[in-house]
């Protein structure tokens, strides 16, 4: 089967032939047809995420047709069209994930490939209603964002949030579940035109942050928000906190920006907010998130799709200028 490898850190990605797994006890052999990308995968690529830094199949997002069964397994599997749990081990906590926990694509080998034999236990069904590429941009984004919003921030209905950063994928997913969720959807971007795309999919409204008093307007308008959703942390961190309301939540689940810096300790105790992190999450929560993706009829919103797993690299480096709206996907052949 074809593969895509990452040789080494900062080295562009190559396509390898290499021999198709058989599925071992207790697992089904998928045949892909499309994955998706996740900046997961481009830290990975310069170095900059835990664990092996080379030899290695990425991609954590996949959707594809089950082709054979292994031992134990029950044989209607086979045929079926299913996504993957990126979310592995997380162990009986459901706090916190263990010592054991990983995400698909590192160390194992992910689904940037024509086949993946994956343990039963983190296969289901697509959910009916999506198309087939959506399927493949759902699995990380939506346990990401579900368990962030429902989990550990408890969004209620008539609440306000603010989701920062709403150009990505997970955002996007975010804005939609919070919608559906009966809650007031505020945005952040740096472009006026994701602002645009953000309020017509249901944001009330947006705000740009290169305004350095973006923060200032946000909360002037709206009297600020019980839900902070975030996935870039660093020096802008601090800002977030001055427009959540008093008991309010801030939860994140990303670094793209760096350390977070300028936190006053009193503007986080003296008006009891919570800030909560947040990593992927449990094998019942992706359940839920499916359940809940299929109740609703949300759909992941799709920027670019590319024709097939030779074009990785270029979709590498389209997802790191960050211009994208929505997933980009990769065609697996």
């Amino acid at each position: 089967m074809k593969a895509t490898f990452l040789t080494d850190t900062n080295l562009p990605l190559i396509i390898k032939e290499v021999e198709t797994p058989s599925p071992a006890a207790n697992q089904v052999l998928i045949r892909l047809a499309y994955s998706s990308l996740n900046h997961r995968d481009v830290w990975i690529q310069k170095g900059q995420y835990a664990g092996p830094k080379a030899g290695l199949i990425l991609g954590s997002d996949g959707f594809g047709t089950v082709v054979e069964a292994g031992s134990g397994v029950d044989a209607s599997w086979v045929g079926k069209a299913v996504v993957i749990n990126p979310s592995h081990d997380w162990g009986d906590n459901p706090a916190a994930f263990g010592d054991q926990f990983k995400i698909l694509g590192n160390p194992e080998p992910g689904t940037f490939a024509e086949y993946i034999a994956m343990d039963v236990q983190y296969v289901c069904e697509k959910p009916a209603h999506l198309t087939d590429i959506e399927a493949a941009a759902l699995p990380l984004a939506g346990i990401t964002t579900y368990r962030a919003l429902f989990t550990r921030a408890a969004l209620q209905a008539g609440e306000q949030i603010l989701i920062t950063g709403v150009g990505a994928g997970t955002a996007l997913l975010a804005l939609q579940y919070a919608i559906a969720a009966g809650a007031k959807v505020y945005v952040t971007s740096g472009s006026q035109d994701k602002i645009d795309k953000a309020k017509a999919l249901g944001a009330t409204e947006g705000f740009n942050y290169k305004d350095e008093n973006w923060f200032v307007k946000a909360k002037e308008a709206t009297g600020g928000f019980d839900v902070v959703l975030d996935s870039a942390s660093g020096k802008g961190f601090g800002n977030l906190l001055e427009v959540a309301k008093p008991g309010g939540r801030v939860v994140f689940f990303g670094g793209t920006d760096g350390p977070i810096g300028n936190i006053i300790p009193n503007k986080v105790y003296w008006r009891n907010l919570s800030i909560l992190g947040t990593t992927m999450g449990t094998p019942q929560e992706f359940r839920d998130m499916l359940a809940f993706t299929a109740k609703h009829g949300i759909r992941p919103i799709i920027d670019k799709v590319y024709p097939s797993l030779a074009d990785a690299q270029h979709a590498f480096d389209y997802m790191h200028e960050g211009k994208q709206f929505g997933k980009i996907v990769l065609t697996n052949q």
